[in-house]
């Protein structure tokens, strides 16, 4: 069994048979019905993937690492917000007449801030530190500003990578280990995909840090299972499971913003069928 299905096995018994239900609260979110999208969840879930030893997708189910990779390259490197820079239409609900999600996401990651060293946005803000400080226990980067809430068509779920650089006994390189902080988590639709994104950006900024990729922890306040998903997560976690797969990204790029989703990839990549038709709650 590859570890990323393991976790995500064992994460979603302990809710299941854990969790606390709101059916019956005040909840914003709901079905496209109009009826209210009650959930079953789970304060405070750590998860920790060891990125030397594995890459995180799970095989329970596919993940399209591609179009993943696409959506964080979307708010990282492309730092946009609008939709029509994005090959898939997963914000498409969120998104104006003009695709704009408002002051969101890629906005942020575009925002110039004043240092010391120069004007700086906060991802070059991370690889110049990586790069010229590389113990600092300052790197970091905040996508959920109070002031521009009000202009965000979706307030930001995924919304801190906080990175922290260690020298292993006798490796020749620096291992490159982040934390990913997550308000909130729709674990049916989101769990996997978000970890395999961010597995995909550790990975790269080690590469062009000339690091190795260490440890991702993701941090979930409230990790959740909305209640027309539980007979298909039940189902999920009881499928057959299979090795993790070897993860390609392309040696020759030294510059993160050279990335594109046609550089990565995973080899010997087995899962069992996708779910499709997932509702989800808006």
């Amino acid at each position: 069994m590859s570890l990323a299905d393991e976790i995500f096995i064992r994460m979603c018994r302990d809710i299941l048979e854990n969790g606390t239900s709101t059916e019956g609260e005040k909840v914003r979110p709901h079905w496209e019905d109009g009826s209210k999208a009650y959930t079953i969840k789970k304060f405070g879930v750590v998860n920790r993937y060891d990125l030397s030893k594995e890459f995180p997708i799970m095989t329970l189910r596919r993940t399209a690492l591609k179009s993943a990779t696409d959506e964080m390259l979307w708010i990282w490197q492309r730092k946009s917000n609008n939709i029509k820079d994005l090959n898939s239409h997963i914000w498409d609900e969120w998104a104006d007449k003009d695709g704009s999600i408002g002051k969101a996401y890629g906005y942020q990651m575009g925002v110039k801030h004043r240092y010391k060293e120069g004007m700086m946005d906060q991802v070059d803000r991370v690889i110049y530190d990586l790069k010229n400080n590389p113990f600092s226990r300052r790197i970091m980067t905040n996508i959920y500003v109070h002031q521009d809430l009000h202009e965000m068509n979706l307030y930001p779920c995924a919304y801190s990578m906080t990175f922290n650089v260690t020298q292993k006994k006798g490796a020749d390189r620096l291992t490159l280990n982040a934390v990913l902080n997550q308000r909130s988590q729709d674990v049916l639709t989101a769990n996997n995909w978000n970890v395999v994104q961010y597995a995909v950006l550790v990975h790269m900024l080690a590469q062009i840090c000339g690091m190795e990729a260490g440890e991702l922890v993701h941090v979930i306040a409230d990790a959740h299972i909305y209640d027309r998903h539980v007979p298909l997560i039940k189902e999920l976690i009881e499928r057959t499971h299979y090795p993790a797969p070897a993860f390609y990204l392309n040696p020759e790029v030294k510059d993160f913003y050279r990335f594109t989703r046609d550089d990565v990839r995973v080899e010997n990549y087995v899962t069992g069928e996708q779910i499709k038709d997932i509702p989800v709650a808006i």
